[in-house]
């Protein structure tokens, strides 16, 4: 198996990124997965051309992107994506689309075509917290995900994709009192943990990844 791994680069009021500084430290083999890694901006629009370029260049059997949910404290497999660009904030260009489609005439949402619940209980079973996220936001990472699986649908360039959101590392919670943070050498393991789940099962496990909230 050939898999795409991308990871954005910083934004907001950030100096780093934990989703490209764990990406890059992966190792290039995992199991039977020959890994590949791409850094992608934090623009819209910009960042799925940049996933779609890698695909065309890579050729990869999956794709699997990771961006940075500051403020949780687990590493979270994305369930859905939604048709929606909302931003709270600028991206690195500066664009701030509010209320708009990510594709204009697409559906409404997207669901991930990995086994979720499979790679969160990898995860777990490596002492990693984890869980499934029903939304990945309404910012570029949700825009990745979207655009990914829209162009999953669309075409035949890769066969499955999905996203995962994980937690600030440590140097960046040094002046933010009680948020939550993971070590990166533990968020590189859950990645590698992830993949290891994708990997072996071509069907989810059936167990439950619900929530009440």
């Amino acid at each position: 198996m050939k898999l795409l791994i991308t990871g954005f680069d910083p934004f907001g009021n950030e100096k780093i990124n934990p989703a490209w500084e764990a990406v890059k430290l992966l190792p290039s083999k995992i199991e039977g997965v020959e890994v590949i890694k791409l850094q992608i901006p934090t623009v819209f629009k910009e960042s799925i051309n940049k996933v779609l370029e890698g695909i065309k260049e890579y050729k990869p059997d999956v794709v699997l992107c990771v961006g940075q949910a500051g403020g949780r404290y687990d590493i979270t497999v994305e369930r859905v994506a939604i048709n929606l660009d909302d931003a709270r904030i600028k991206d690195n260009k500066g664009n701030q689309p509010i209320d708009e489609p990510v594709y204009p005439g697409g559906k409404n949402a997207y669901f991930a075509s990995l086994p979720i619940k499979a790679m969160v209980e990898e995860i777990k079973k490596n002492n990693i917290p984890a869980s499934i996220s029903n939304t990945a936001g309404t910012f570029v990472c949700n825009h990745v995900m979207y655009g990914l699986l829209y162009n999953i649908e669309k075409s035949s360039l890769v066969k499955k994709g999905g996203f995962i959101h994980v937690p600030f590392i440590l140097e960046q919670v040094l002046d933010k009192k009680d948020t939550p943070s993971m070590d990166l050498n533990t968020v590189v393991r859950g990645l590698e943990a992830a993949i290891k789940g994708l990997y072996e099962n071509d069907q989810d496990k059936k167990v439950t990844g619900g929530k009440e909230f």
